[in-house]
Order: structure tokens, then C-alpha cells, then sequence
């Protein structure tokens, strides 16, 4: 659906040039985007490369695996419906903690993995379950700490304090955290309440041979 949307956008972009007889802006943008892209990718290697090297050495002193166990109650509350100890819960406690750091290029993998992990537990493999929402959920609006990717972005463009914008992104980033949390929550309550209302009543008494049929 997204695909569909971005082309629709291209697709009036270039419909409204040609009408309007600016093609060539349009053509010009185009590649000056595509320069743009390439220039910041390579901008934000340095400063990708620097941080995961923090996250290995994070992970090697055993730094990672500490906050692990700290955030591990939390992620246990708000997952409920994942067995104790299965695989999906690294994952999970992986993909948090690379987003905390505001990693999201390493985060994405480990959310990747955690997504299979928690197919497998889903009854219904045409619908996501109700866990896999919430990881969704927490890891669009990820609190972060530090804004690594942001921070790299506003290097390459020789910003005076590119570090300034990380008080506003750490209460930015709580208060959706915060709100995807509460509707998620919300939204299991309500999904609990259908799933109550739709159990078909109980019998008031066992049936036994030769009673009619109802």
C-alpha cells in the first residue's frame, strides 16, 4: 500500500510539471535528490561504524546483557502473551536496546528476527497477533537516548552543535513511547472484551440421553 502511495505522489509530481511546463526542475530534483542520498549514506558510515563498534564493546564488557536484565520485567509486562524464556524475548531486549542508542539501522534486523519468532507463536499466520502489534508499536515510537543517525545527518550538513537536539528527542521520543504503550494497552483490553463477549454460553445442565434437541 505505501508503494502504491509513493508512486501515486511521483506520478502527480509529474503530471502537475508537465502541465505547468517545468519538467525540467522536476528532472533536475530528481537527480540532485539522488546525489543528496548517495552524499549523506556515505556521511553517516563514519559515524554508524563508530557507534556499533560502542554497541560491540558494550556487548563484550557485558554492558548489554545488563541492561537486558534491567529492561527484562518491563518487556515480560508488555508481553504477556510470550512463553518465559522463549528466543523471541532476546530479540526483542535486542531490538530495544539498539533503538535506545538510536541505532535503528541494527535494530532492524534483531526486530526482524523477532517478528519470525513471534509468527511462530501466532495462531492465526493471516493476522497479527497482539504481541507483534506491540513490538511494532514500541519500536516505531523507541525512546532514544541518543539520536545517533539524527546526530550524523546534522554533521554532514556542518551543523554548530549537532548534539543539541538530544534533550528534545529523549522527551519526544517518552512521550510517544508513552502513548504507544497506553494505546496498546487499550487496545488489548478492548481486543480481551470482544474475545469474552463472543464465548457461547454455557450449558445449564450436561446433556444426557434422550433429552430433546434444542
Amino acid at each position: 500500500m505505501i508503494n502504491v502511495i509513493w508512486m501515486g505522489m511521483i506520478l502527480i509530481g509529474f503530471i502537475f510539471s508537465a502541465v505547468n511546463g517545468n519538467i525540467e526542475d522536476v528532472t533536475k530534483a530528481v537527480f540532485d535528490g539522488a546525489q543528496t542520498g548517495v552524499t549523506v549514506s556515505f556521511g553517516l558510515i563514519s559515524i554508524m561504524v563508530f557507534w556499533l563498534g560502542l554497541m560491540r564493546l558494550a556487548e563484550d564488557s557485558g554492558l548489554l546483557a545488563k541492561i537486558a536484565r534491567l529492561m527484562g520485567p518491563v518487556v515480560r509486562y508488555l508481553f504477556p502473551d510470550i512463553p518465559k524464556n522463549h528466543p523471541a524475548f532476546g530479540y526483542i531486549l535486542s531490538n530495544m536496546s539498539a533503538n535506545l542508542f538510536g541505532l535503528g539501522n541494527a535494530a532492524t534486523p534483531m526486530g526482524i528476527k523477532a517478528m519470525q519468532e513471534l509468527q511462530k507463536l501466532n495462531p492465526d499466520k493471516e493476522q497479527a497477533s497482539p504481541a507483534m502489534c506491540t513490538l511494532l508499536a514500541l519500536n516505531t515510537a523507541s525512546i532514544t537516548l541518543i539520536p545517533t543517525t539524527l546526530i550524523a545527518i546534522r554533521m554532514n550538513y556542518h551543523s554548530a552543535n549537532p548534539a543539541e537536539i538530544v534533550g528534545t528527542t529523549l522527551m519526544a521520543t517518552a512521550v510517544a513511547t508513552l502513548a504507544a504503550i497506553m494505546a496498546d494497552r487499550w487496545c488489548r483490553h478492548r481486543l480481551i472484551s470482544q474475545s469474552k463477549k463472543k464465548k457461547p454460553p454455557a450449558w445449564p445442565h450436561t446433556p444426557k440421553e434422550g433429552d430433546a434437541p434444542c
